[in-house]
């Protein structure tokens, strides 16, 4: 009986090294030679996504042939906003510094639209604090504005205050410069 035993533990320890070592060969057989080169992945990625086609572009790559919306985007309230929110992807505009086509410009009630992503609500930042910000409808009923009314009949899109202080220094509710 307790050559058995040991024939048994040995079938074992035999069954779990051959076992360990197919393991261990299964795992070199199907792991890519760049794993584990910068940590725990696959370093090829890297190239790889490199190759990818760049989509998005940056304020910075709009605006240098943008030069007229440059000119107030760059001072007004929505400097932080990328174009693309706006407007679309770069990519599918300009392709190898070349414009490859025209992205759509929003007109009437898809300018309201548009602006209600953002002035929907009032932002909080905490439970007891709100992120100064612009809220339909509020606003437009705080101005005696109709609910009808396109956010660009009053602001120019690119520097929404540009209109407004322009209106106040001509009335004289605001000097110049302020």
């Amino acid at each position: 009986m307790n050559l058995s035993y040991r024939m048994r533990l040995l079938i074992v320890l035999l069954s779990i090294g051959v076992l360990a070592g197919g393991g261990l060969l299964f795992k070199q057989l199907l792991l890519p030679d760049s794993f584990g080169v910068y940590g725990y992945y696959r370093a090829d990625t890297i190239k790889e996504a490199a190759l990818i086609p760049i989509r998005h572009g940056t304020n910075a790559s709009c605006l240098k042939c943008h030069a007229y919306e440059a000119k107030f985007h760059k001072k007004g309230r929505h400097q932080t906003i990328s174009c693309e929110f706006c407007h679309g992807t770069y990519a599918d505009h300009i392709a190898d510094g070349k414009k490859i086509g025209t992205l759509p410009v929003k007109k009437e009630k898809e300018i309201t639209t548009l602006c209600l992503r953002c002035h929907n609500t009032e932002i909080k930042a905490r439970h007891e604090e709100v992120i100064k910000t612009v809220a339909m409808p509020d606003h437009l009923k705080d101005q005696n504005v109709k609910i009808t009314h396109n956010c660009n009949q009053c602001h120019y899109v690119h520097a929404p205050l540009k209109y407004i202080i322009r209106a106040k220094q001509i009335t004289g509710l605001m000097e110049a410069g302020s």
